[in-house]
């Protein structure tokens, strides 16, 4: 599955490099394009026991391969548990390639599954407290056009598709940006399967693609979930991730200032189902979804790239505690401390 980096649509001109699969002849769809093609068509078909068993196994012939991600992952999870030795993270390393894959199981069924497995796979924390007020402006009821936005920041936390699924027919259509891929029928591909589920997604480094975030949030009766926990611009906000300096996305942030709608972080991880519940969805997992409380708005006489950073820092401190709750659950398999982004090679 994609890494979408929506949240790098703070900048008006972000120009974020395209990841992902690339090939010379544009003529035919590469191999990968046609792979998702076939997994999309029939992971629907193979039984649920039989899926699980399979993306387990890529897992942990993958964390057993200790690949480059993989070793990434270790290297992310040691910087923000660092209450484990060497052989737990990697026990937790191998929890989060578990995870991962449940994450790309998920992806490649999300869009055969009906209603009501998706509300069986999915349950709330804080919604009613924290984000619900600020879009049913004149309480429950509210009608469409008179309904607020929101800005969401996300991070790379367990299943963000099947939240967004759930999102645009309980609390409102969602509105987000994916990272452009190569070729372009694969980034096509993950734009259709959004849209199959209910989710609007722009392509980051589009022309005008903040400005239509910012013009959707002054729409109302919408939310803008924002993946930003990695910046893909090189114009990111310099933060402190659970003691270490990180770069992450200015989006979440610009967009609440420019749309003048509020910031919430919603932190993302699974849980075990059981009984009812678990028949219902149809899978032994499903995921919690956790509205934080909006991040308090910085004075207005502050220069904007300082309302900014405190805005970020707001978010990442609410995120930060989650993922440090829930590591297995984070899916950063790429650098995204400071001091790993300068240790890069110069081919990287």
């Amino acid at each position: 599955m994609t890494n979408a980096e929506p949240g790098n649509a703070g900048s008006r001109n972000a120009d974020a490099k395209d990841t992902g699969p690339s090939r010379t002849d544009e003529s035919e769809p590469d191999l990968v394009t046609r792979a998702y093609v076939l997994a999309w068509k029939l992971a629907p078909r193979v039984p649920e026991a039989v899926l699980r068993g399979l993306f387990s196994v890529i897992a942990d012939i993958t964390w057993l391969r200790r690949t480059k991600g993989v070793r990434r992952l270790e290297a992310n999870y040691a910087r923000v548990r660092p209450d484990l030795d060497a052989a737990g993270i990697r026990r937790l390393s191998r929890a989060g390639m578990r995870s991962y894959m449940r994450y790309f199981r998920e992806a490649f069924t999300l869009h055969a599954l009906d209603s009501r497995q998706i509300d069986a796979r999915v349950r709330t924390r804080g919604y009613e407290k924290n984000l619900r007020p600020h879009l049913d402006l004149d309480g429950p009821g509210t009608p469409p056009e008179r309904r607020g936005a929101a800005s969401l920041a996300l991070g790379h936390l367990g299943n963000w598709d099947l939240a967004g699924a759930w999102g645009t027919p309980h609390i409102a259509p969602v509105l987000t940006v994916a990272e452009k891929l190569r070729p372009a029928e694969l980034f096509d591909l993950f734009v259709d399967f959004r849209r199959s589920i209910g989710i609007t997604a722009l392509g980051l480094g589009n022309d005008g693609v903040f400005d239509a975030l910012v013009a959707g949030a002054k729409e109302g009766d919408r939310i803008v979930p924002l993946l930003s926990d990695r910046d893909l611009t090189s114009r990111g906000v310099q933060v402190d991730l659970l003691g270490h300096s990180a770069q992450v996305a200015a989006g979440p942030a610009a967009l609440a200032l420019d749309a003048n709608v509020p910031l919430l972080p919603v932190a993302i991880h699974y849980e075990r189902l059981h009984g009812a519940r678990r028949r219902a969805a149809g899978s032994p997992w499903g995921i919690v979804i956790t509205f934080h409380e909006p991040v308090a708005v910085p004075d207005h006489t502050l220069p904007r790239t300082e309302r900014i950073r405190r805005l970020t820092q707001g978010w990442v401190d609410a995120l930060g505690r989650s993922i440090a709750e829930h590591t297995a659950d984070w899916h950063m398999l790429q650098r995204v401390f400071t001091e790993d982004l300068h240790h890069r090679s110069p081919r990287a």
